[in-house]
């Protein structure tokens, strides 16, 4: 019986051995969310921006790699959900109340609150959804996810730094406002592409891989000029996400009737 015994500790002990990787990296994105403030408070924006990136880049990393080394735990999607509301919810309010918004007196500090606070809810309700069943909506977030909502908070600075504000912009209206609809964003059920279950047909991978490599190599030459537009897309794709949502569930509810009308005619 003993060596079953040793079998099962070393089967526990390498379980545990996978985990500690994707926490690490969720720790790590802990670190970089609130050194990001660190740099807001010495007025460095560019490396704030850089900061949340790499923490956004990190929070896609980590669950992907969980579930590839199969290192996924209770502790680790709470520890995540946490990062997040540090990363994505409390830092980029601050980036923007140190450049913006602490202008705007009470105000400004009132629409950093509520945007702290629709993050925190929009974590709780992923958190009781991702135990649901399967389905074809597991395409879509309910709502804009928080990495996206931290960023997007962040456009008007982002586009101050690009050079693409030519058109001389009152920061002044244009941030508040994007705290606004970020925030009913982020605690509406507004569906929005997850990206999670893209399907690559193989003959167009090596396409992919050359697409995101120029991506890469245009974020190291124009770091801000390439977000500022990445964001911009990135808001044009919400309409887009309704629309193919909307098409997809009236297509889904068209079966449902279909199958229900079989089995009465069966019956």
């Amino acid at each position: 019986m003993e060596p079953k015994k040793n079998n099962l500790k070393i089967v526990a002990d390498n379980k545990n051995a996978r985990m500690i990787l994707p926490n690490m990296l969720t720790l790590i994105g802990v670190c970089i969310g609130l050194t990001s403030i660190r740099f807001a408070l010495d007025e460095k924006y560019e490396f704030a921006i850089i900061a949340i990136i790499f923490a956004a880049l990190i929070d896609g990393l980590d669950g992907r790699i969980a579930r590839l080394i199969k290192g996924t735990s209770k502790v680790g999607k709470e520890l995540d959900s946490l990062t997040d509301m540090i990363s994505f919810g409390v830092a980029p309010a601050f980036i923007m109340y140190f450049w913006k918004l602490n202008t705007l007196g009470r105000f400004g500090w009132l629409l950093c609150l509520i945007y702290v606070i629709c993050v925190a809810l929009r974590l709780a309700r992923f958190n009781v959804n991702s135990n649901q069943e399967p389905s074809w909506k597991d395409n879509f977030f309910e709502g804009v996810p928080s990495p996206a909502g931290g960023i997007l908070v962040l456009t008007p600075l982002i586009f101050s730094i690009s050079g693409f504000d030519f058109i001389n912009l009152n920061y002044d209206v244009i941030t508040p406002l994007f705290f606004i609809i970020t925030s009913f964003l982020l605690i509406s059920k507004f569906p929005s592409y997850s990206f999670k279950k893209i399907v690559i047909p193989r003959k167009t991978t090596i396409f992919l891989l050359f697409g995101i490599v120029l991506f890469f190599g245009l974020l190291l030459i124009y770091t801000f000029n390439v977000i500022a537009i990445s964001a911009a897309v990135y808001l044009l794709l919400l309409p887009v996400s309704y629309v193919h949502f909307q098409k997809i569930k009236k297509h889904h509810e068209n079966d449902k009737i279909q199958d229900d009308d079989d089995l009465e005619d069966v019956l």
